[in-house]
């Protein structure tokens, strides 16, 4: 099953990974580690909630302005 992985930079270093389609969120200090860290969880997750997947995500930007 492909999912998606959304990683961002972490505050504190390192990356903060989540998957959009089961919300699972984790860490690592790496790409690598942050992926690898979200499927393991993911993994645990879909053993409990089994997911039927109708499609993926769609992944874009938009922009505030700066005093918001």
């Amino acid at each position: 099953m492909e999912l998606s992985a959304v990683l961002s930079p972490a505050p504190e270093g390192g990356y903060v990974a989540f998957n959009p389609e089961t919300g699972t969120t984790t860490q690592g200090e790496t790409v690598e580690e942050a992926l690898a860290n979200l499927r393991e969880a993911t993994e645990l997750y879909l053993e409990e909630f089994p997911l039927v997947v109708s499609g993926r995500p769609l992944l874009t930007t938009f922009e505030v302005p700066e005093n918001a």
